[in-house]
């Protein structure tokens, strides 16, 4: 059976529907998962009409469970009303409810099992009070003690081929940045991408460079000392527990020289240092949400409020995000099924004496054991 990948429409009045269904469109699409959208019909409908007219007359297989999905099809769940007015560049509190409404119900259904993948499309920040990174790790983050681990309990990461930044602060206002970079965040960052880049990536000893906080890596302390307090000892720690890190690198100088070729993945210490970057390098890369128990992606892209409605939106980064979802679930499943323990395959006899062996499911990454 193909993986169920859940799909929220974002934003209404965004490109959210347009790279959705430009992305989805593809037959190839539908040959490695069943795609089911959180949105709804008649409001995809007034964007559909924006575009050219082989994507015009979509035909919806309605369903109220990811249970109905059917392969070949464009399942949808409708997650709010018709009448919804679309706006198209406007960010409205309507299009605020909706956005929320679909990633609500998507995630009713990812921790119920009902579905394996999530791909959400762009949404604004103020649907949710801030990211989807933010919101997911709430939702699904690791706890210790009964209280989330919200500082490092995900990773946002950028991925592009062999190009994968992540960061220590996600989205943080500058002046609260110097607060964020401690030995620890430093560390537990470290820690998920090593893990993210084994798991999810199949990268047995990844190699991971470390970006510095200041211009010139603090140039011995003249310009910041936060590199040889801080960014280098959590670094030190890192491998002593056979993390393979290496920094700290000033910026400007380690992307303009092409050093990231050399490395698997890049951490940076806040969003503009890895992302003006890596989107200078590709447009058309997929956020990921690494350090969850569940997989989730997104295009790159924001709402794309100014070419929303004129059938202009680049749908590259969703059809990515679309194949890497899979990707990493494959990848997970791989991993997992490598180190499992070998008795949940020993046969053994069940109800009338009749054998039985327990086989791995890649879709969920667990173990059927029933």
């Amino acid at each position: 059976m193909k993986p169920i990948v859940a799909i929220t429409a974002g934003d209404t009045n965004g490109v959210g529907y347009e790279v959705m269904i430009k992305s989805l469109l593809i037959g190839y699409v539908f040959e490695i998962m069943r795609p089911v959208i959180y949105g709804n019909a008649a409001v995809a409908k007034k964007h559909f009409q924006t575009l050219d007219e082989e994507f015009r007359n979509v035909t919806w297989n309605m369903i109220d469970d990811p249970s109905q999905a059917k392969d070949g099809r464009l399942n949808l769940i409708t997650c709010y009303t018709d009448d919804l007015p679309v706006q198209f560049g406007k960010n409205t509190e309507a299009s605020n409810k909706a956005a929320k409404a679909s990633l609500e119900r998507a995630c009713r259904d990812l921790k119920a099992g009902k579905v394996h993948a999530l791909v959400t499309a762009p949404i604004n920040k103020e649907a949710l009070g801030g990211g989807h990174t933010e919101f997911l790790t709430e939702q699904f983050g690791r706890t210790e003690n009964g209280k989330l681990k919200t500082e490092n309990g995900s990773l946002m990461m950028l991925c592009s081929g062999n190009l994968r930044v992540a960061l220590v602060c996600n989205h943080v206002a500058i002046a609260d940045i110097p607060a964020q970079i401690t030995e620890e965040n430093i560390l537990a960052k470290l820690t998920l991408l090593n893990n993210a880049l084994k798991r999810d990536f199949r990268i047995e000893k990844p190699r991971i460079a470390v970006l510095a906080l200041n211009p010139h890596a603090g140039d011995r302390g003249l310009l910041g000392k936060e590199e040889e307090t801080i960014i280098v000892p959590a670094i030190t720690k890192a491998n002593e527990q056979d993390i393979w890190a290496f920094g700290p690198y000033p910026s400007d100088g380690f992307f303009g020289a092409g050093q990231f070729t050399h490395y698997d993945a890049v951490l940076a210490m806040y969003h503009d240092q890895g992302l003006i970057p890596f989107k200078t390098l590709d447009m058309t890369g997929v956020n990921y949400t690494a350090g969850l128990n569940i997989v989730r992606t997104s295009p790159d892209h924001g709402t794309g409020y100014d070419i929303a409605g004129k059938n202009q939106a680049d749908e590259r980064s969703m059809r990515n995000a679309l194949f890497m979802a899979i990707d990493v679930l494959r990848a997970r499943a791989e991993y997992d099924e490598l180190r499992a323990n070998p008795l949940p395959f020993i046969e053994r006899n069940e109800g009338e004496g009749k054998p039985r062996r327990e086989f791995i499911d890649f879709k969920t990454t667990t173990y059927n054991d029933k």
